[in-house]
């Protein structure tokens, strides 16, 4: 396994900071979109090379990113591949800028300005963030502000060795970890002891259930009646790893699809203030044109004894959710987007949105949860719109320009 560094460059402490001083002149950016709906954490992205163009010689480490009210703004800086290099440090190296703004509804146009400085821009809080876990049999683990994930390596699908013991889990589902608090928790969960974190005690739990399903946002290929499965990831690698968004990869060893050798790599973008996150999943296969994809949330999520009542939605275009209410610790939502979803369908443990896919181009959709005890989405109500608004935003991305103001 191969373990790609992450190249994040981030600045500015939180918005009403010190003021920056600006150093010269500004990249204006204008930022439109054509809903009436609020967008809140829109994740604005543009190359680096229009910063570059419209400032010359601007360091990453000193600028500042401002709304049209002045207030500093956090941002990050991704490069273009580990360990590139910027020798004559003209920015070269560099890959987008990332921030993030909150549209109000109505408001279908943003401007921010992005500012030399005379000083270094302060690190501010990391939002979104992702590693490998190797402490915990191979765990993959990520997160937000808003929701944790994890899913799971090698190590816990090996054979238990002769005279151990350890836990088995053979699956590509994927986990979910619910969280009261906007900070980052993974480490926090991981260092109190494994099994720990599977009771509330102020900061979320561990409670969703995953063994052989998809879990919330795993994949197969399916034939109409199977859905045939691979096994755990075996590869992995970070490209960019907060504060605003966190990228990585998944790899996944070729499975037989009812004849077909089929193999996976997931890549995953994290943002900030969002509950789902987006998956862009590549299957590799040859001899057909294409495949059916179902993608899937287990029937049974959660924990024994909660006896749940499990309310399943299927709304066009492409939105399967589920809402479920506990006889304790509380409601949750799970759900998967597919943009490019030609139907629903179940097998005997996961109810599936189905979609084709090509050998070699990305299938895109997106997959998260959310608890009531976050206190965002208490109902199902709730969490319907959350995803009609999220299938919306999708389809009509904002657009972006960049111009230079003296």
């Amino acid at each position: 396994m191969t373990r790609s560094l992450a190249f994040s460059f981030l600045a500015l402490a939180a918005a009403g900071a010190c003021p920056l001083a600006q150093a010269g002149p500004a990249a204006t950016i204008t930022v439109s979109h054509g809903l009436d709906i609020a967008r809140p954490s829109e994740t604005i992205v543009l190359p680096w090379s229009e910063i570059n163009r419209a400032l010359p010689g601007a360091l990453i480490q000193r600028i500042a990113v401002k709304d049209a009210a002045g207030r500093v703004l956090p941002y990050q800086v991704t490069n273009i591949a580990p360990l590139a290099k910027d020798p004559k440090n003209v920015g070269i190296a560099y890959g987008e800028l990332i921030f993030q703004h909150n549209f109000a509804a109505g408001e279908k146009r943003a401007i921010f300005t992005v500012e030399k400085i005379d000083t270094v821009a302060p690190p501010f809080p990391v939002k979104a963030f992702a590693r490998f876990v190797p402490e915990r049999l191979d765990d993959f683990a990520w997160e937000n502000d808003k929701l944790a994930h994890r899913t799971y390596g090698p190590a816990l699908g090996a054979p238990v060795p002769a005279g151990g013991a350890k836990e088995v889990l053979v699956t590509s589902g994927l986990d979910i970890w619910f969280k009261r608090v906007p900070y980052p928790i993974v480490d926090r969960w991981y260092n109190k002891g494994h099994d720990h974190y599977h009771k509330d005690e102020g900061e979320g739990m561990d409670m969703y259930n995953v063994g052989k399903t998809r879990g919330a946002g795993g994949t197969g290929v399916w034939d109409g009646k199977l859905l045939y499965t691979g096994n755990n990831f075996t590869g992995w690698k970070v490209l960019a790893n907060g504060p605003v968004r966190a990228i990585f990869e998944l790899s996944y060893d070729s499975w037989d699809a009812g004849g077909t050798p089929v193999s996976e790599v997931k890549r995953f973008t994290v943002d900030a203030g969002h509950y789902l996150d987006r998956i862009d999943s590549t299957f590799t296969f040859a001899g057909k044109a294409g495949i059916e994809v179902g993608v899937g949330l287990n029937k049974t999520p959660t924990d024994k004894g909660q006896v749940p009542d499990i309310k399943i939605g299927n709304k066009a275009p492409g939105i399967l959710m589920q809402w479920v209410e506990q006889a304790s610790n509380g409601a949750m939502g799970t759900a998967v987007i597919l943009p490019s979803a030609t139907g629903f369908g179940a097998d005997a443990l996961n109810h599936l949105v189905l979609a084709p896919a090509a050998s070699g181009t990305p299938l895109r959709y997106y997959a998260g949860a959310a608890w009531s005890r976050s206190g965002d989405i208490l109902s199902g109500q709730d969490w319907e719109r959350y995803l009609v608004a999220a299938a919306a935003r999708d389809a009509n991305p904002v657009t972006v320009s960049v111009a230079t103001t003296p």
